[in-house]
């Protein structure tokens, strides 16, 4: 009898999985960050600065006036992989639940079977590079986060230094919130116009911010809290605070907050390039077992552009 190898994944996910996986973080899924596709090594940002008085009075004569500074960020990407070997029957019961007919002496994969397994490595894949984007420590392959590259830089930063923070709730998030407005109002003020500046908060403050809105009863908001519904209401995720939007990064640590523009921050990924190669390799027809082995290998690099156009909260 021929033998029968399921040698590569050919389900729902097919050709799109770490593109899905990459870019399914909430931080990327919802726009948070600029996105470089198809980089293979390093791409180069270019950074224009624009100083001094660039418009002066007319004159007969021509004179230069201003500044204009030019440099780069390198945007470096990292190889990472996944190489795990699961037994089907880890996920045939919750699989079963959902889609009746599977049999163990099927000596193939089926389809919508592989589409199930291969939902929770997009879900586990998506959760780890949130993380690694704003806290990610640089050793062992993984991205130097956010976060740990503005504790490392703070004199770099806006004001030249960080904001310093406490143990946010819903009782001081309006004033811990303003204190990251205030030190961008009061050291880079052009800021506050542009569309694409974000705060970004973990989900613990997150949620603090909604329960003061819901009916903390401060602020003047009074005890039935934003347009008098309580705290029994759906305020979604497009919340603004002072006029500027108010981005969830659930990687972000839990009393943590930036501000910047989101045209600032850069995630380089190689998602539709020769690195983007996935398989699911079921080994019961070769090997005699129930195993099935997951190979993944993917591109992924941060950068931030101007470090003096960020303020950090911690």
């Amino acid at each position: 009898m021929a033998t029968s190898l399921t040698t590569s994944y050919a389900g729902e996910y097919k050709d799109k999985m770490i593109a899905s996986a990459l870019l399914s973080g909430r931080t990327l899924a919802n726009g948070g960050l600029t996105v470089y596709p198809n980089v293979a090594y390093k791409e180069v940002i270019k950074r224009i600065d624009l100083g001094g008085d660039l418009i002066t009075a007319g004159a007969c004569d021509y004179s230069d006036a201003g500044t204009v500074t030019i440099d780069e960020a390198i945007l470096e990407v990292k190889e990472f992989q996944i190489n795990k070997t699961e037994c089907k029957k880890t996920f045939s019961q919750d699989w079963i639940s959902a889609q009746m007919g599977y049999s163990m002496n099927n000596q193939n994969l089926p389809k919508s079977y592989s589409d199930f397994i291969v939902q929770q490595y997009i879900a586990k894949i998506a959760e780890n590079m949130e993380n690694q984007i704003w806290t990610g420590n640089g050793a062992g392959g993984n991205l130097t986060g956010f976060t740990t590259t503005y504790a490392a830089s703070a004199s770099s930063l806006m004001g030249g230094a960080v904001v310093s923070g406490t143990t946010v709730d819903a009782s001081n998030v309006v004033t811990e919130i303003g204190k990251l407005v205030d030190h961008v109002s009061a050291n880079k003020a052009s800021l506050l116009d542009k569309e694409d500046l974000h705060i970004y908060v973990s989900n613990s403050i997150f949620q603090a911010y909604v329960r003061s809105l819901g009916g903390f009863g401060a602020s003047g908001l009074g005890a039935n809290g934003y347009e008098g519904k309580g705290n029994n209401q759906d305020l979604g995720e497009n919340l603004l605070f002072d006029g500027l939007k108010i981005f969830r990064a659930p990687g972000l640590p839990a009393n943590d907050m930036v501000a910047a523009q989101k045209s600032n921050l850069f995630f380089g990924c190689g998602v539709e390039g020769d690195l983007s190669e996935i398989k699911l390799i079921d080994t019961g027809s070769t090997l005699g077992d129930q195993n099935v082995r997951f190979v993944a290998r993917f591109k992924a690099g941060i950068q931030t552009g101007f470090l003096g156009e960020v303020a950090y909260y911690t």
